[in-house]
């Protein structure tokens, strides 16, 4: 979270530098008469309040005006950005699971964490008992090589590329959606960044027209649920002229499940 906040403003940073560069010199000052404003242009070392700038000005007026903001922004956002750095040059994400971790293992049996660690939260996630989907006679007899059986050889090449991988999974463990009823996503995961599900759905047969409006009717589902692409949903696929591109398959799993 602090990374994602450290870029973020690092981002805004970048942008109000750039309008700094091009803003015009001086400041602008603001004075009170007779309950009008009236607007200055002043420069550093003038005693006075500096050059009186016609309300037909309007432009070059807020120009001024929006440099004096942007100094201000740019100076809280250094400051901001400072204090990230510090604390994120030494801090880690599991450093109160490390210290467990760091224990003898003899000591670990006598000792009560104060939250589960990551292997025993997906060691209970993975020992949840699910029913999945049947197989329909006469379908092909695929494997994983954990021996799991899937029902294409994409899905197998994304089932051994998660296994060699450490890469825990649940083959079409099925999931509630409001407004469709159970689905059952190819594979699932538990996030160890987030502890919430990752559902990823391979969808390889593109070109059949039936098959893709019912692929557009299923992620709109997900979507309806909350569960977007890009956050908690990975998509892959594919056509019988493009087969599943396991190189981009690859990136994603690095992306969001390692």
């Amino acid at each position: 979270m602090l990374l994602q906040e450290e870029a973020r403003l690092e981002k805004i940073l970048k942008k109000v530098e750039t309008e700094l560069c091009a803003a015009p010199e001086g400041s602008l000052h603001l004075s009170s008469s007779n309950n009008q404003v009236q607007y200055y242009h002043h420069f550093p070392g003038q005693e006075k309040r500096g050059e009186y700038l016609s309300k037909k000005e309007t432009a070059f007026i807020r120009q001024l005006a929006q440099k004096g903001y942007d100094e201000k922004l740019r100076r809280l956002l250094r400051c901001r950005l400072r204090q990230i750095k510090s604390i994120t040059k030494d801090y880690e994400d599991e450093e109160i699971e490390q210290i467990f971790n760091g224990e003898h293992r003899e000591r670990q049996k006598l000792i009560r964490p104060v939250e589960p660690t990551w292997n025993q939260r997906l060691a209970s996630w993975k020992a949840e008992e699910y029913i999945g989907k049947s197989f329909p006679e006469g379908a092909p007899a695929i494997y994983t090589e954990q021996g799991e059986r899937v029902r294409s050889k994409s899905e197998k090449i994304l089932a051994d590329m998660f296994f060699h991988k450490g890469i825990a999974y649940k083959y079409e463990c099925p999931l509630y959606l409001n407004g469709i009823g159970f689905v059952h996503p190819d594979f699932t995961f538990l996030s160890r960044r987030t502890g919430q599900e990752l559902y990823w759905e391979h969808h390889g047969r593109m070109d059949d027209l039936q098959y893709a409006e019912k692929t557009i009717q299923k992620i709109h589902s997900y979507e309806e649920n909350n569960i977007f692409p890009g956050e908690k949903l990975i998509l892959t696929f594919e056509t019988a002229k493009s087969p599943l591109d396991t190189r981009l398959a690859e990136k994603l799993a690095e992306k969001y499940l390692l």
